[in-house]
C-alpha cells in the first residue's frame, strides 16, 4: 500500500477508465454489480481532505505524502440492486427479493470488496500507487458535501497516483504484525 504520492502526475482519465473497466468484471452475485464509485481527481480532492483530515488535524498526521493523491475514489454498495436483482424472475425463488434482511450475507459489501480489490490490483500492475483505507471520520459531512445517496454504503477510501520518487512511504502501524501461516488458515475436512 502507497502512503506517499508523486503530486505532479496526474492519473489520466483513460487509466482510471480502464481500471475501473477490470474492477467491474470482478464476481458480481446475479451479475448484480451494485456497486459505484465517486471519483475526485486533482484539486478536487481536497474536498474529501477538508471533511476527513481539516487542516488544524494535519500537523501531526503520519502520511503528509497521502495528501498528495491525485486521484480519491470512494466505493459505495448498493443493498437495494440486490434485493431488486433477487427479485426479478430468474432470482426470484431464491427469496433474496424480499429485503436486505433476507440475505444471510451482504453480498453487495462482499462485490464491492471484490471490485476494490480487482482495482488495486489492476492499479499496482499498471505501476501505479495505491492504499485503500477506512473514512473514519467526517463520514456524514462528506455524504453531504459529495452528494452520496443515504441507501448506498460507504466502503472506505482510495488514493490512487504515482508513488512519490523515495518509495511508497512510511509503513502502516500494522505493518510488523506476523503473517498468518497456511497451516493457521486452512481446517481441512472440518474444523
Amino acid at each position: 500500500m502507497t502512503r506517499a504520492f508523486d503530486p505532479g502526475r496526474p492519473v489520466p482519465a483513460a487509466l482510471l477508465d480502464d481500471l475501473v473497466d477490470l474492477a467491474s468484471r470482478a464476481p458480481s452475485a446475479g451479475k448484480a454489480q451494485g456497486w459505484h464509485l465517486v471519483v475526485l481527481e486533482g484539486a478536487d480532492t481536497a474536498r474529501f481532505w477538508d471533511v476527513t483530515l481539516p487542516p488544524k488535524r494535519r500537523s501531526g498526521f503520519a502520511w503528509p505524502g497521502l495528501l498528495d493523491a491525485p486521484v480519491i475514489a470512494l466505493p459505495l454498495a448498493d443493498p437495494a440492486a440486490y434485493v431488486r436483482r433477487y427479485g426479478e424472475p430468474d432470482k426470484a425463488a431464491s427469496g433474496l427479493g424480499r429485503s436486505a434482511a433476507a440475505w444471510p450475507a451482504p453480498y453487495w459489501t462482499v462485490d464491492a470488496a471484490f471490485a476494490v480489490m480487482t482495482l488495486l490490483l489492476a492499479a499496482e500492475e499498471r505501476g501505479l500507487g495505491s492504499l485503500f483505507f477506512g473514512v473514519f471520520q467526517g463520514e456524514e459531512e462528506l455524504r453531504a458535501t459529495l452528494g452520496l445517496p443515504s441507501h448506498l454504503e460507504l466502503l472506505g477510501a482510495i488514493a490512487l497516483g504515482w508513488p512519490a520518487d523515495d518509495g511508497p512511504g512510511r509503513p502502516g502501524l500494522s505493518a510488523g504484525r506476523r503473517r498468518r501461516a497456511p497451516g493457521e488458515i486452512i481446517h481441512r475436512g472440518g474444523w
